[in-house]
């Protein structure tokens, strides 16, 4: 249980967000600590990203294994350790519509501010990886209604993602961004453009609120935020960032501690262990301690 208390419901920052001007900047986190670490340098939102979860919680990629209730768990943890809105990537709402209007209905009960969908053939994989497939459009549109049929807030954002750029081509993946807002998607995502024209392209072209994907090193190009914003996309999110940087972190304070035998080479990296108690409330929690002391 967090001690953070929530002022502002989630989903109404997120819609007075998306309504005011200026980009959502959303990096990822697969954990409570990682999004604690989000709003500590200052952002307004966080992604909870199912690549990062399925990295952290199985050690393995984006390929489709993470269950609805790991994922839910996950994102439960993620919402009542912050108080920002928590954008919850669900994959492909793991089943049909029907499945999808429990999926979203969870996902609003365990704090989410947006949930987020994607119109991937089951078991889905991470939209940078080659051999993706995706369903009919009209299935597609039949989930996001379902979604929209579920919520049970208004303001509950629904993200309606599609990977067809790579499947079908631009021209495809513009039918269906437009298809899927008419369906009842607030927001459309339309992943891993390969070139910076179609980047540029695609807010004009579908004519909806949009969601851009940065995941550095891979098939898109790197973007300053604000060229994204110039560009007319309304949030960008930086799935794997605080992820790959720490473990990168990690890996290289781990061989120095096997090289040295001791880990005073990684001091200077760390962070102080009063920062430390300091990130996950350690006087918050005493204090409630000294409250309900017998």
């Amino acid at each position: 249980m967090s001690v953070i208390s929530h002022h502002e419901p989630p989903a109404r920052a997120l819609r007075r967000m998306l309504a005011a001007q200026g980009l959502i900047v959303a990096p990822g986190a697969a954990d409570a600590l990682t999004a604690r670490l989000i709003v500590e340098a200052g952002f307004s939102a966080v992604y909870a990203s199912g690549a990062a979860i399925a990295n952290t919680l199985l050690g393995a990629p984006d390929i489709g294994l993470v269950s609805f209730s790991e994922s839910l768990e996950a994102v439960r943890r993620i919402a009542e350790s912050v108080p920002v809105p928590v954008i919850a990537d669900a994959d492909t709402g793991y089943g049909n519509a029907v499945n999808v209007l429990r999926t979203a209905r969870a996902f609003e009960a365990a704090g989410a501010a947006a949930i987020q969908l994607e119109d991937q053939v089951s078991p889905k994989r991470c939209g940078h990886f080659d051999g993706k497939d995706v369903i009919d459009p009209g299935e597609m549109a039949h989930k996001i209604r379902a979604a929209v049929d579920a919520r049970r807030d208004p303001d509950f954002v629904i993200i309606a993602r599609t990977d067809s750029l790579a499947t079908h081509g631009f021209d495809e993946a513009v039918m269906r961004g437009r298809r899927y807002a008419e369906a009842g998607a607030d927001v459309i995502f339309v992943d891993a453009p390969t070139t910076r024209e179609q980047v540029a392209a695609l807010p004009a072209a579908v004519g909806a609120p949009m969601l851009f994907n940065m995941v550095e090193g891979a098939k898109t190009p790197l973007f300053t935020h604000a060229e994204l914003a110039a560009f007319g996309y309304r949030i960008v999110i930086h799935p794997s960032l605080v992820l790959r940087v720490a473990a990168k972190a990690g890996l290289e304070a781990l061989r120095e501690l096997k090289r040295d035998g001791d880990s005073r080479a990684a001091l200077p990296r760390m962070l102080d262990w009063d920062e430390r108690q300091r990130l996950v409330q350690l006087p918050e929690y005493q204090a409630l301690e000294k409250r309900y002391a017998q």
